[in-house]
């Protein structure tokens, strides 16, 4: 079995960074991958937007020191799935890229604050996550 998402796009928002009483942190991004193409001699675009939740303590480092609002990153994860209840108390599901553990990366594609173009920051070259999630 193979579950495996990759896209190239920038941030929409600068990162949410959040901390649990356990120590660990999560860091969301939300990231617009756009098409273009022409039709009919004019231009068109469609743009996607993708959650993504990075849980490991050494990717979200990174996230925190180096991404902003615009950042174009590459994202390596796994797609998924979690249900929550909305404010009414009605099921909602939200799919997202998530890196936690081993196998993921985070690659900045237009360089970092004081960093060189195409910085590779993979999880299964730093911590574990801290063991929670």
């Amino acid at each position: 079995m193979l579950n495996r998402a990759m896209i190239i796009g920038h941030l929409g928002a600068d990162p949410e960074i959040r901390s649990f009483q356990s120590g660990g942190k999560v860091a969301n991004l939300r990231i617009a991958t756009t098409e273009k193409w022409k039709k009919d001699g004019e231009q068109q675009e469609r743009t996607e937007w993708h959650s993504v939740a990075i849980m490991n303590d050494g990717l979200v480092g990174v996230v925190e020191r180096f991404l902003r609002k615009g950042s174009k990153v590459y994202i390596e994860g796994q797609l998924q799935t979690r249900k929550w209840q909305d404010q009414s108390g009605n099921d909602r599901y939200s799919t997202e890229i998530v890196l936690r553990g081993f196998g993921g990366s985070l690659v900045m594609l237009d360089g970092a604050q004081g960093q060189s173009n195409n910085d590779s920051y993979n999880q299964d070259a730093g911590d574990s996550g801290g063991g929670w999630g």
